[in-house]
């Protein structure tokens, strides 16, 4: 069927153009074999029902970092397959390059290289490739969508590592394996040695210094294999936009980061991601593999509209762990209406577990209360002047600075209510809350509250 239809359209263009030409007709000749070459050009272009796509490509990526895939293209057909591919993700996979050309003869294939910057977390999926089958003269083609379904789970970007070589750092130093030695009690015995000055008279241990006739002292460190549980707050609490990213973004970093440092200190470490309901649970992480489970659970998590449940979160950490744990709550303390759930739930925890609440600072709120005034705002009242019935720039200016005023007494309020149920409460700017929960969890080691 295939060389009738070339045969008919070779005819088509030698004898019909020669006789429109004797009828006069040359401008419509010219047409005519434009027309005809662009069919026949189609019709000797490659069969694309026999071309096959195949791709190779990771199954995680981190945001906002690079991962390198393969497309391969196999044409099994008689002809040679000149095209133009392009793999239809969706555009915040940031896949480059969009369109790719390619030539494969008949029964070889082709490898292309395709590069992913996805800059937005969760999983980005394609549809499938499509591909456009050129014929020899590449005036015409014909195009098909091949199904090749590919999927790329997007991890958050994990921006707080910085932070973990330095907490590394004095983790060690609570663990006695640097020079530097810290003074203090841990949990765990570890071993006698002399007393010298300025030691803990109550670390003396008097049996082993009548056996010496010298004093000795006990020394401790951190216990190891404790329990540290993170809760990441996914409800209207992490939908709150901070510096220009959601709230929800800074409780992933914060979740990330402790939990590689406490896998690192050999303690077990957990994650569940809640809002009305648990959405996604890491249970059993280990050292190796801790940020990789962790990133892809939290890939998924979406800020919602939803009030988190605090209630149900005693009943949570008691599913897992029946022992003293290291209760973080990845959240925001911002006002009573808001975060009177969250408060009315800590002294259960606080009974029996030692409890860590995050709260977000907004810097531009905090600017507004010391005085700062909006520019922009400024000049367009200058330039506008005075409007009946409104306030002037200066008068806006006191209302803003007095709102954000009462909302920075708001948090505190808060966070004073928070520690008085027995809760340690960690404030800061978004880029600063991973380091300070890491902080707060290495002050729990040392003072042998974990």
């Amino acid at each position: 069927m295939a060389v009738s239809g070339r045969f008919v359209a070779l005819l088509a263009v030698a004898i019909v153009p020669t006789v429109l030409l004797a009828s006069g007709w040359a401008g419509l000749a010219w047409v005519v074999v434009v027309l005809l070459a662009a069919a026949l050009d189609v019709l000797l272009a490659a069969d694309l029902a026999r071309v096959r796509v195949e791709r190779r490509m990771p199954r995680l990526a981190r945001r906002d970092s690079t991962a390198d895939g393969t497309l391969v293209l196999a044409n099994d057909g008689g002809r040679v397959l000149r095209s133009i591919v392009r793999d239809m993700w969706e555009p915040s996979a940031g896949h480059r390059p969009r369109r790719i050309r390619m030539t494969v003869p008949p029964g070889e294939r082709r490898t292309a290289r395709m590069r992913f910057t996805p800059f937005r977390r969760g999983r980005r999926r394609t549809a499938g490739v499509a591909v456009r089958a050129f014929g020899p003269l590449g005036l015409a083609a014909r195009q098909r969508v091949l199904t090749a379904p590919g999927e790329l789970v997007v991890t958050p970007p994990f921006r707080s590592r910085r932070h973990l070589p330095s907490r590394l750092a004095r983790l060690r130093e609570l663990d006695g394996e640097t020079t530097l030695q810290l003074r203090g009690h841990g949990t765990e015995f570890d071993s006698l040695r002399d007393y010298v000055r300025g030691d803990d008279v109550r670390s003396i241990d008097w049996r082993a210094t009548a056996r010496r006739q010298d004093l000795v002292v006990r020394t401790w460190r951190p216990e190891r294999d404790r329990r540290v549980v993170v809760v990441v707050d996914a409800g209207r609490a992490g939908a709150g936009r901070v510096a220009d990213e959601p709230r929800l973004d800074t409780f992933i970093e914060s979740a990330l980061l402790l939990g590689a440092l406490a896998a690192a200190a050999g303690d077990r470490v957990d994650l569940a991601v809640l809002d009305d309901t648990v959405h996604d649970r890491v249970h059993g992480a280990t050292r190796t593999d801790v940020v990789q489970r962790f990133g892809e659970a939290l890939a998924m998590a979406e800020p919602g509209l939803a009030a988190t449940d605090w209630s149900a979160v005693p009943a949570l950490v008691d599913s897992i762990t029946t022992s003293r744990a290291l209760v973080v709550l990845a959240s925001s303390l911002d006002s009573v209406g808001a975060s009177g759930d969250l408060l009315a739930v800590l002294p259960r925890l606080t009974r029996r577990h030692a409890v860590v609440v995050t709260s977000i600072e907004d810097p531009a709120v905090q600017r507004t209360a010391r005085g700062g005034v909006d520019p922009a705002t400024t000049i367009r009242t200058a330039r506008g002047g005075r409007v009946p019935g409104l306030p002037t720039g200066a008068e806006r200016d006191v209302y803003r600075r007095a709102a954000a005023e009462r909302t920075l007494l708001d948090a505190d309020g808060v966070a004073d209510v928070a520690r008085r149920s027995g809760a340690e409460v960690v404030r800061g700017a978004p880029e600063d809350v991973p380091p300070l929960v890491a902080d707060a969890y290495l002050r729990a080691k040392a003072t042998g509250r974990l």
